[in-house]
């Protein structure tokens, strides 16, 4: 800084005012150098950014990590004028070099969040998120980082100061507790493969039933299906149960698990006419010919007397309509056929007869999913009377003035 030795020297007459000035100039000039670095260096560097095919320099520009390094030019400058005032010499130089040690931190940081941001735009960041991982070198560079500033401003060697650390291992355990057990449950869901960005989870204890969105190294954020946001801890994920959905999404199948509750009155064995009338029925057709077939064949074996009902074997209306909800999942364009299909019997209750429908949906989009389960429940409902089966329903209003003859 000899150009400025001779404004130092004009100013002698006046100490004080001479170094006030000084100091202003050396502001200036700093300002200066900001401005022309940012305007020749910062701002072509983002065209360039914004018109290249890659993206990844897109978001090195968009970061600030170019911008903290911008800001070691008036630093320098500052650390560099520090000569010409030799009662705060050593004050400016030390506080420059901290300043300049986190100035370079804070833009290697901004640089792997930049290289983070990137990385989220692959497909393998879903499986492999690399977050925590980044969240943990930062602290720990932040900690070097400290360290070097004590020991510049104490005078000491940053290893000595670093051994000395070795007596408070202690304290540091129990300061960063939820971070190095955030930081190896990182690793664990990572290396067991337990959670990706985008599964969708239940944790009822946490009140937490949506999507993941974000995977980090303290915290996990998830978010509801009614759009707020759940923030858990890392570590709790490899300590407390949760459901993952992924099964689902992999399986391509969405289960529905529901029943139909039949009133146990309606339930009867089948005459001449209601097999007939099941014959014209195209989905069953066969099935009915053939358990005729094969109920006749059974009893004429064992010589039963079918003049009265409770003698032989008999078709049901009810075993009839189980095989025809059968057949009607069977060929619903809808229904996974590589998977589960099934129409059961539950127990029996205070309720009715419940007939559960057990199957899975080939479109598992949560829209969709209901409207395929609310289509195949509109038509069993509405045929089950062809059955001559009712279904049990607790009695309203409307049916006590029914009995009474009201309109």
């Amino acid at each position: 800084m000899e150009f400025l030795e001779p404004i130092r020297q004009w100013f002698n007459t006046y100490p004080l005012i001479g170094e006030i000035a000084l100091f202003a100039v050396i502001l200036l000039v700093s300002w200066l150098a900001y401005k022309i670095t940012h305007h020749i260096v910062l701002i072509p560097v983002k065209k360039i950014a914004a018109k290249s095919k890659t993206k990844l320099d897109d978001y090195l520009t968009e970061s600030k990590a170019l911008r903290y390094l911008v800001y070691l030019v008036p630093l320098i400058i500052f650390i560099n004028a520090a000569s010409l005032f030799p009662d705060v010499e050593e004050i400016i130089t030390t506080v420059g070099h901290i300043l300049l040690v986190f100035i370079l931190l804070r833009s290697a940081v901004a640089f792997m969040y930049a290289i983070n941001s990137y990385y989220e735009t692959l497909p393998a960041s879903r499986e492999r998120p690399i977050k925590g991982y980044i969240q943990v070198l930062a602290i720990i560079m932040y900690i070097f980082g400290t360290i070097y500033a004590i020991g510049v401003l104490t005078g000491q060697s940053p290893w000595v100061i670093f051994s000395g650390i070795g007596a408070l291992t202690a304290v540091i355990l129990l300061v960063f507790k939820d971070t190095i057990l955030s930081f190896v449950a990182g690793i664990q869901i990572s290396a067991y493969d337990l959670l990706h960005v985008g599964d969708w989870i239940e944790m009822p204890q946490y009140g937490a039933d949506g999507d993941v969105i974000e995977i980090a190294l303290h915290t996990v954020k998830v978010q509801n299906w009614d759009k707020t946001i759940t923030v858990i801890p890392t570590y709790r994920f490899t300590q407390d149960a949760y459901k993952n959905w992924r099964g689902m999404t992999q399986a391509g199948g969405r289960r529905i698990k529901r029943a139909v509750y039949i009133d146990q009155n309606s339930v009867k064995f089948c005459d001449e006419e209601m097999i007939r009338r099941f014959e014209r029925i195209y989905l069953i057709r066969d099935y009915v010919r053939q358990k005729k077939a094969e109920i006749e064949k059974y009893n004429r074996s064992i010589e039963a007397d079918t003049s009265d009902v409770v003698n032989g074997r008999r078709m049901t209306n009810l075993g009839t309509f189980r095989a025809y909800a059968e057949a009607y999942i069977q060929n619903h364009p809808k229904v996974n056929k590589n998977l589960t299909m099934m129409v059961r019997h539950l127990a029996p209750g205070p309720n009715g007869l419940p007939i559960e429908i057990y199957l899975f949906t080939n479109d598992i989009r949560w829209k969709n999913y209901e409207a395929i389960q609310a289509d195949i429940f509109d038509h069993l409902l509405a045929v089950i009377h062809q059955f001559d089966l009712r279904i049990f329903q607790n009695p309203t209003g409307n049916d006590f003035r029914r009995i009474r003859g009201e309109a």
